[in-house]
């Protein structure tokens, strides 16, 4: 996505080949800050201290930790002892777990000249899937928000209301729940976003707020006991939230204050 009409992602490589870059998210919204990760303590330290957060980019950020490990030392004690480094930062996030079974996988079975090289491909597949799972997501809710605009009069926006930051910022590009407003926004379709606050940690008014603002696309930060008042008097069209861990039934588990969104939508 785009920070004053410049395109990023939330991480990637540096220009000569192997180095890391992030944006820190905990200097957001004001200050917009990359930095350079070299080592794999330095990536566990980012992912530990929420410069990089959300499940998605702090999987991202764990596969690049294994590469940088790996290119100071390829040995199978270096390999398991930098997982199990990273693995401990954020136990509760499923991609990090699954983003390190991944480049164990990829490398583990390799000799260890063939496992930086390895290992530098895997990361990238990792962030590219990303990349386009999340582009996936925006055309389902796509067609929602196409269906829910083609009710309503010429111009008028389409209301959509979101809790927390499942954006760009939390993933290595698009968004989960931010990937069908983009797209709706980047066709021409009106839209407006209401921005839960989103506490005790802010990151609806600190990074929601941020990424829409960048990429053009109106938006309200409201506080978070105003989504049912709004839902009461037809200021919302529909809501769109991350998800944390979803059940085999649907059931979605969430940032703290989305079940007051459930129950008033």
């Amino acid at each position: 996505m785009k920070i004053d009409g410049v395109a990023y992602r939330t991480i990637w490589l540096a220009d000569d080949g192997w180095g890391v870059e992030i944006i820190d998210q905990t200097l957001l919204p004001h200050v917009f800050k990359t930095i350079r990760l070299e080592t794999v303590e330095e990536a566990a330290r980012a992912i530990k201290i929420m410069q990089v957060r959300g499940a998605p980019l702090i999987g991202a950020t764990a596969a690049y930790g294994v590469c940088l490990a790996l290119r100071q030392n390829a040995s199978e004690h270096s390999l398991a002892a930098a997982v199990d480094l990273l693995a401990s930062q954020r136990p509760t996030a499923i991609n990090l777990r699954w983003a390190l079974e991944q480049m164990v996988l990829a490398v583990g079975p390799l000799p260890a000249e063939e496992r930086v090289a390895a290992a530098y491909h895997k990361a990238a597949e990792i962030c590219d899937e990303d990349v386009e799972t999340c582009r996936r997501i925006g055309q389902h809710g796509l067609g929602i928000i196409r269906e829910i605009a083609s009710r309503k009069p010429a111009g008028e926006p389409v209301n959509i209301l979101t809790h927390c930051n499942a954006g760009w910022i939390a993933c290595v590009d698009w968004g989960t729940a931010t990937s069908p407003i983009y797209q709706a926004h980047d066709l021409g379709i009106p839209v407006h976003v209401w921005v839960d606050e989103t506490r005790p940690r802010n990151q609806g008014a600190s990074l929601t707020a941020f990424e829409l603002g960048k990429h053009g696309v109106p938006h309200t930060v409201i506080v978070d006991n105003a989504g049912g008042h709004l839902m009461q008097h037809g200021q919302v069209d529909m809501c769109i939230v991350g998800t944390d861990r979803t059940t085999a039934q649907g059931d979605v588990c969430n940032k703290i204050g989305t079940y007051l969104k459930a129950l008033a939508a």
